[in-house]
């Protein structure tokens, strides 16, 4: 039974098979060789994470105008240790943003006078890790390794929080930041049909952002999943390349993405034979320390707190791609 709801719910068997019928009849391209596969692999990816996308946003929406960043600024005030990193990190699972969207946030709460350390653990966690990332996951790579990712995700975010917060780098944060007034106050208590108005407002905000990069991604992987050939990726990013988490790493700073758009890569990658250790390593690092939301923080933060994010998530994302890769070997 979960065997048929996994495949037909999440991972969206039917849609395949309904997108390679099309290719076939429509375009007259079998599905079997390079440019029906191609455009098969590219039709099923964007519609299934356009739907995945919508139905999740849509719910983490509703969830969301329950807690408003006003709310989330009085439950975490005067949380410290790991308490208040778990609860930062949590509340980052809430938040659909990229790393760039999380940023204001992260200002928000730094001027608010949350502890430094649970609003890293925040700023780690929102990018990297939501609820839509665990369906998101699940649909590409089944529920164990998503389960897996989000868990180790979390504890990066926390581990990253505390050890933020024991150097005591609050005077690292730009003056400008910590001068500015708090903003004000909760929104009113909200009717359902206006949280449902909310979760749609969600959607075409989110889908308005992420589009270019879904079909970019999906693009990319519909190449690397027919063009690219799978000795050239695994002599790159297979097993025996021990500097391949590495490699992952460096390969995804430089790219700006959420999780929506970085997924159909790794799922190219991944039917290349690429290990899943690997593609946590590159998703993380898109994900966390895209170059773009690296330039946004430096304005924000000074050098050696930038650095110290940097060095934190960097060996938080080898160690988790090194161990992933010996336990699923």
């Amino acid at each position: 039974m979960w065997t048929f709801i996994n495949d037909q719910l999440f991972k969206m068997v039917w849609l395949n098979d309904l997108a390679g019928w099309f290719v076939e009849t429509i375009f007259k391209l079998p599905t079997d060789e390079k440019i029906g596969g191609s455009l098969q692999f590219f039709i099923f990816d964007t519609v299934k994470i356009f739907i995945l996308l919508s139905v999740l946003i849509f719910c983490m929406g509703i969830i969301q105008s329950y807690f408003p960043p006003e709310r989330t600024k009085v439950l975490l005030r005067g949380m410290r240790g790991w308490k208040g990193n778990l609860l930062g990190a949590l509340i980052g699972t809430v938040t659909p943003f990229c790393s760039c969207s999380s940023i204001p946030i992260f200002i928000g709460f730094t001027t608010a006078g949350l502890p430094l350390g649970v609003t890293f653990s925040f700023l780690i966690s929102s990018p990297m890790v939501d609820i839509a990332s665990i369906i998101m996951l699940m649909s590409f790579f089944g529920l164990k390794i998503a389960v897996i990712y989000v868990i180790v995700g979390l504890l990066l975010a926390i581990i990253g929080g505390t050890v933020i917060d024991k150097l005591g780098m609050e005077n690292q944060v730009q003056e400008y930041i910590r001068n500015m007034e708090e903003g004000s106050s909760f929104k009113e208590d909200l009717t359902f049909k206006k949280r449902v108005s909310l979760g749609v407002e969600q959607v075409r905000e989110v889908a308005g952002k992420v589009w270019p990069y879904i079909l970019i991604g999906v693009g990319i992987g519909a190449g690397i999943h027919n063009w690219v050939p799978q000795s050239f990726v695994e002599n790159i990013l297979g097993q025996n390349n021990l500097l391949s988490v590495t490699l992952a790493v460096l390969i995804g700073i430089p790219i700006y993405a959420d999780i929506f758009g970085v997924l159909p890569i790794a799922e190219a990658l991944f039917s290349k034979g690429v290990p899943i250790g690997t593609l946590v390593a590159f998703m993380m690092s898109v994900t966390t320390l895209s170059l773009p939301s690296l330039i946004m923080l430096s304005k924000v933060v000074k050098p050696k707190l930038l650095g110290t994010f940097v060095i934190i998530c960097l060996i938080g994302i080898l160690i988790i791609g090194f161990s992933f890769n010996w336990f699923f070997v």
